[in-house]
């Protein structure tokens, strides 16, 4: 059988709300919504004017733009507009996007979106491996479904065509999927550079249009395919470093590349070579972008943040067309799309800029000469000042405005600079002898000047999380946002505590972290923007807290240095709404199944006795005890398969230890004495059938106590030849009788044997209660349970099937028991904080979200988490059992200082011990305490404390009393080997240090359930 994949339990800590309770904020954004990480994938709805993006935080974001992104037009002039016309509104001159939804859809970085299914889906990929598609207009708008898995990070999606039920993805496991988005799961997977034995073929880039698709990546190699076979088509050679974006005209027959090293190309496919190298941009350039059906239009985007705008229209030549820089961001741009006359760029900023686009048909001004700079320079000087512009001249200025020559970009290195449309300003003649439309001029750019300084709208985002340090005490963390702003968070309940402004996270970290050393319980992730806390059942139950060292609002009565386990305590609270579900769903079907046992027994009368008196009476193999009136009652189940009444937990001691495994899947533990029905008060004359009955059964914890009178035996009912003392083997036992398998060891009081009859007369009818009771228990280990959560719910509702057989009309206790607050106290996590079950794909190199909700969802979520929730989790919120771990223990010396006081070592001398790593320095005194005195029997309760008189010493410094091992040897003793302690008294028991004789070494103590023992 296969290895069940490690599951694992994330929780996100929230950002708090505006409230005039809270003293505490973070600084958010006024929008409702938005990333909180850079943004990497853009997509427009020009029908709906929604544009959607995907960032680094794992969001995709949908936002209502008000615009009219049909109009093409970019200077729309109305033939019949009039002056005398009314002018339009302040608030309509400029449309603002609002935020309209958001989705977390993914654990990691979003790398690209596309729409698909004529824009009512869209398609995301991400580093968390999958592809997911979200449909915001479908029934489940609120969340995006997984459509396919990776083995590495997916970095980009094609489709070829708007109505089109697949798409393909790309990514770092050299591999081109394609998926049907109508759920058929993968059409067609292509090994990118298999068949070239090659080590590489990461896909960085993908485009697919009709019959073609191509793909790029670090192999500076563009690859066709054809997607309907997967087989390669041919390939380009040519770049040098990362190809970055693809595009593909609509005949298929032209392909354009973008790649990091500063060049776009343009293939033929026809050809089978590239046609035109273009060197507009200085620096690497990430992305294309063209809905023009030839691509003689196109946008594109490099790292410096410049984004240019190509237009070759109308050119024989693509060296003859014109290149503008429209815009030029603080950061390297991801993403450019256009729609209508604006064009949104994405970058590393949280925020996404609207720019207005250009029309590249206006006029370029002419580089202006020394007489024209002269000229306006005395131009400048003006006695009066010049009135403000009016609204009239404003739009005509508009309308005749020139493309300033400083934003004209360099097509190619072997391009002249061709200006459409200039004429010398003051002669008004053709600067050039070529046809006045045209000029060419010779001189170097210099210095590129963007079109736009300021992008007309900013979709503000919000601030995230980009660096965090865990605390000592395994309780807190700092984290540090995009503001450069240090919060302070407390990871039990979720939330951040203190805020310090802006401030080096190295600076604050001393001042608030403590001297102790907690074994580490969960991991912190702030990958996306926000705080998350993943519990793993390797190692989520490791840590411990003293509960005096918890503050809490409702006050709870613990006992002395007792211990919480943090895992078990913020899981019972995560999941506080499904234990709740679960409990109700428990009454139900225990009233269920209670009312059709009483009904099925019809012939059963009410308030009938559970147990009958049988008549006093020898009967054969039996010698009653007649003074015992119980001997004769009907046996009971034994206290082998006890069912405690209490909550599981708090029957152990401070150290609180992890309730055994259950032997051989049983669920309960046998820790009570024998009943008096298997005791020795039964003094029997061995026969075949009570020889059976008294030998001890194989599955047992212990083996059966001795009978009086055992040794006597008669005659009559004994056969010699048999070797009823020889140890027999499982397999022996159970052919022996009802009380070698485990089904009979549990039932064998339910249903007694027949008493009466002679060994001969009972061998034909053992044979066939044994064959009749082995198809009973084969049919009880044939209950099979499923491996998650809802296993757990199988195995208790199973245990009242085996209640009801034993007793059918006897009450049914519940079998769930979680946690009480003496064990875990109250947690109040915010009810929107986001849970996550997620679980490792050793087959594709991630991890996969198998349920996403909140604290205040999961008790409706209730069938999802049982199908996907692992095993463990319900054996902790149903049985309060946690897997069993060994202790970790700290080896240390205890030796007197300076030999003032006794020694504690044994005979030999020996004084090294070892005790649970969280045992604390008052303890150790307490053992030495009970060493060098003799203890009164009747102690004084008004009495000094141990630690009250008596120093504990490490490397010459005091340790506090409430020290634990674990922090002694990580801060103080700082070094391998085993900790050297020193006790000595300090001065408020005189008479101590009268007492210098080693007293006779006593046997190891166990205090307080943590043992320390001489070794």
């Amino acid at each position: 059988m296969a290895r069940k994949a490690r599951q694992r339990i994330s929780y996100g800590a929230v950002y708090p709300l505006i409230t005039p309770q809270q003293r505490v904020l973070l600084p958010l954004a006024n929008s409702p919504g938005g990333h909180r990480l850079g943004v990497n994938g853009l997509a427009v709805d020009s029908d709906r004017s929604i544009l959607y993006s995907g960032g680094r935080d794992g969001v995709i974001c949908a936002w209502d733009l008000g615009l009219d992104l049909k109009n093409e037009d970019l200077n729309p002039q109305n033939p019949f507009a009039s002056p005398d016309d009314p002018k339009p509104a302040d608030g309509a001159k400029k449309a603002t996007s609002s935020f309209r939804s958001q989705v977390q859809a993914h654990t990691h970085w979003v790398n690209d979106i596309i729409l698909a299914q004529s824009n009512s889906a869209l398609v995301s990929a991400s580093s968390d491996i999958t592809v997911k598609v979200w449909r915001p207009y479908g029934e489940d708008g609120q969340s995006a479904t997984t459509i396919g898995l990776h083995s590495d990070y997916v970095k980009c999606l094609a489709s070829p065509g708007p109505h089109s039920d697949w798409v393909a993805s790309g990514g770092l496991d050299h591999k081109i999927r394609l998926w049907d988005l109508n759920g058929g799961g993968e059409k067609l997977q292509i090994a990118v550079g298999e068949d070239e034995n090659s080590a590489k073929g990461s896909v960085y880039a993908l485009s697919v249009r009709g019959s073609i698709m191509a793909s790029g990546g670090p192999e500076s190699i563009v690859r066709l395919w054809d997607p309907r076979t997967g087989k390669r088509i041919t390939k380009f050679v040519g770049h040098t470093d990362n190809v970055r974006d693809i595009l593909i005209n609509q005949d298929g027959d032209t392909i354009m590349t973008a790649s990091s090293d500063q060049t776009i190309k343009v293939w033929s496919v026809a050809a089978g070579r590239c046609m035109h190298t273009l060197t507009m941009h200085n620096d690497s350039v990430w992305s294309l972008y063209s809905d023009h059906p030839q691509l003689s239009v196109f946008y594109s985007s490099d790292r410096s943040g410049m984004v240019a705008k190509t237009d070759v229209r109308g050119n024989s030549d693509m060296d003859e067309g014109l290149s503008i820089a429209v815009a030029q961001e603080h950061e390297g741009v991801d993403k450019v799309v256009v729609a209508g006359n604006y064009l949104w760029t994405a970058t590393s900023s949280s925020s996404i800029n609207r720019w207005k686009d250009v029309d590249t048909s206006i006029e370029i001004q002419a580089p202006e000469s020394p007489r024209q700079n002269r000229l306006a320079s005395l131009a400048s000087i003006s006695v009066l000042p010049s009135p403000p512009p009016d609204d009239e001249t404003k739009k005509n200025h508009e309308q005749n405005k020139k493309i300033p020559f400083a934003s004209v970009l360099r097509i190619s290195h072997t391009a002249p600079i061709t200006i459409s449309k200039v004429r010398d300003s003051d002669t008004g003649a053709a600067v050039s002898g070529r046809k006045p439309s045209e000029a060419v001029v010779e001189t170097d750019l210099g210095i590129i000047h963007p079109y736009y300084s300021l992008p007309e709208e900013t979709i503000e985002g919000q601030n995230g999380l980009i660096k965090h340090v865990m605390l000592n005490d395994r309780k807190r963390v700092l984290t540090l946002d995009t503001t450069g702003e240090v919060m302070l968070w407390d990871l039990l309940k979720g939330v951040p505590v203190q805020s310090f402004g802006k401030r080096h996270l190295e600076d604050v970290t001393p001042e608030v972290n403590t001297m102790e050393s907690v074994a580490n319980w969960c991991g912190v992730d702030t990958r996306t923007g926000r705080l998350a806390v993943v519990l793993e059942e390797n190692y989520c139950f490791d840590a411990e807290l003293y509960a005096d060292e918890i503050t809490q609002d409702e006050t709870i009565a613990f006992r002395e240095d007792q211990r919480i386990n943090l895992g078990k305590w913020v899981l019972r609270y995560l999941f506080g709404g499904l234990i709740d579900e679960e409990i109700r769903r428990d009454e139900a079907h225990r009233a269920s199944i209670l009312g059709t046992a009483r009904h099925s027994s019809g012939f059963q009368r009410e308030n009938a006795p559970h147990s009958l008196q049988l008549p006093i009476r020898e009967t054969n193999g039996w010698q009653q005890d007649h003074d015992n009136d119980a001997s004769v009652i009907t046996p009971k189940p034994t206290n082998g398969f006890h069912y405690p009444a209490t909550t599981p937990g708090l029957a152990i001691d401070v150290a609180t230890p992890a309730i055994p495994p259950p032997i051989h899947g049983t669920n309960v533990q046998n820790h009570l004495p024998s009943t008096a029905e298997e005791g020795s008060q039964l003094e029997t004359t061995k026969s075949h059938i009570s020889n059976s009955r008294s030998s001890g059964d194989y599955f047992s914890s212990a083996p059966p106590p001795p009978q009086p009178g055992a040794s006597g035996k008669s005659s009559e009912t004994t056969n010699p030849a048999e070797p009823e003392n020889l140890p027999q083997s499982p397999t022996e036992h159970d052919k022996d009788g009802k009380g070698g398998s485990l089904f009979g060891k549990k039932f064998r009081m339910n249903f007694p044997k027949k008493l009466g009859r002679s060994s001969v007369e009972v061998k034909p009818i053992v044979v066939d209660d044994k064959s009749e009771e082995s198809d009973k228990s084969s049919e009880k280990e044939d209950k099979i349970v499923e491996d998650n959560f809802y296993g757990i719910v199988q195995k208790i509702r199973n245990d009242y099937d085996e209640q009801l057989l034993a007793s059918p009309g006897g009450p049914l206790p519940t079998g769930i028991s979680p946690s009480l607050p003496t064990e875990t106290p109250i947690l109040k996590p915010p009810p929107f904080t986001t849970v996550i079950i997620q679980e490792d794909r050793p087959d594709s190199g991630g991890v996969a979200d198998l349920y996403r909700g909140t604290v205040n969802s999961v008790g409706k979520d209730a069938d999802v988490i049982e199908k996907t929730a692992p095993m463990w989790l319900g054996d902790l919120l149903l049985r309060n059992q946690i897997p069993y771990k060994d202790t970790v223990k700290v080896s240390f010396i205890l030796q007197p200082f300076q030999d003032l006081l006794p020694s504690i070592a044994s005979a030999d001398g020996n004084s090294r011990l070892n005790a649970n790593r969280m045992l604390r320095a008052k303890k150790i005194l307490a053992y030495v305490a009970e060493r060098i005195e003799p203890q009164p029997e009747h102690p004084d309760p008004d009495a000094m404390k141990p630690e009250e008189y008596l120093d504990l010493y490490c490397h010459d410094q005091l340790v506090p009393p409430t020290m634990t091992l674990a922090t002694i040897r990580a801060h103080v003793w700082k070094t391998g080997g085993d900790v050297i302690l020193y006790y000595r008294s300090n001065g408020r028991r005189p008479d101590l240090e009268s007492k210098r004789a080693n007293p006779a070494a006593a046997e190891p103590t166990i205090s307080d359930g943590v043992s320390t023992e001489q070794s």
